[in-house]
């Protein structure tokens, strides 16, 4: 039976605070259930590898790797769902969880910096393409002056949610405006406003403004279907934003860590993601993290 751990964004605004606040705030099971004591190369490779992620797609990818492949690599697996984007890396910091599984790079190093973490990529898993969705309009040309456009309010992804606006002509950004673009980097609103939310919150406030850019993951878990619903949606080719497994520095040479980032890059995943997610939402993007 699968662990899961629910946690609000009231819970996730109060860990953002300092890593000194663990995940203590969700049910006890996340500490009981613990990971292994010795870490790193050392770790005891029949020991439980517990790995935190957002429900979907990562979780579903854990789940299927867990029930179907690890057993027969050696490798016991307990995923643990978070419905935010911090605690997984604090948890995986202050060693409640041996790795996540749920980000990009670009958010990632946002994250070590601010927070003086030294959480580090393993492998490449897959990508989920970025999307305006809209129950008012059809188009994204038909947003104009006086719309209220909702954007995740984290650096990066807030950045990533311009660049797919400025690419489909709804905004004009400063020349020069890279990933970490903010709402101050835009030269022409086109009278538009903004509402900056944590990227879980969007999905369920698409029906309060005239439009939203929201994760894939996120949108999915809400029953939107990028390929058919999205109004405008991120290209995949050259796409920097594939979602990795991570660590902590140092135990990138765990056993358990190495058996779980192979399995995630094996043929049976690739036809897992493409299988379930068929509608284009999610896709493989194995390898090596790059940057």
């Amino acid at each position: 039976m699968r662990t899961t751990v629910k946690l609000t964004a009231a819970v996730a605004a109060a860990a953002a605070l300092t890593l000194g606040l663990s995940a203590c705030s969700a049910p006890s099971d996340t500490s009981s259930s613990g990971s292994s004591t010795k870490k790193g190369k050392d770790a005891d490779p029949a020991a439980k590898l517990v790995v935190a992620a957002s429900p979907t797609p990562h979780g579903d990818i854990l789940n299927f790797v867990r029930d179907n492949l690890a057993e027969k690599a050696g490798l016991k697996l307990e995923v643990k769902e978070f419905n935010d984007y911090v605690l997984p890396n604090t948890a995986t910091q202050n060693g409640e969880v041996d790795a996540n599984f749920f980000q990009h790079k670009p958010y990632l190093d946002d994250f070590n910096k601010k927070n003086k973490t030294d959480i580090v990529p393993v492998v490449n898993v897959e990508l989920e393409p970025l999307g305006l969705y809209s129950e008012k309009v059809k188009k994204a040309g038909d947003l104009g002056s006086g719309a209220t456009i909702a954007v995740p309010n984290d650096a990066t992804n807030e950045g990533r949610a311009l660049k797919l606006l400025a690419d489909n002509g709804v905004i004009v950004l400063k020349d020069g405006v890279g990933a970490a673009g903010k709402l101050s980097d835009i030269k022409d609103d086109k009278g538009i406003k903004f509402t900056e939310l944590e990227a879980a919150q969007i999905p369920s406030r698409l029906a309060d403004v005239d439009a939203a850019v929201i994760n894939g993951n996120f949108a999915i878990g809400h029953k939107l279907n990028p390929a058919k619903d999205a109004i405008a949606l991120e290209k995949a080719d050259g796409n920097p934003y594939a979602n990795f497994l991570a660590v902590k520095k140092g135990n990138e040479a765990d056993p358990r860590v190495q058996k779980l980032a192979k399995l995630l890059n094996s043929d049976e995943v690739k036809k897992f993601i493409e299988q379930k997610f068929s509608n284009g939402a999610v896709l493989p993007a194995f390898g090596a993290v790059k940057g």
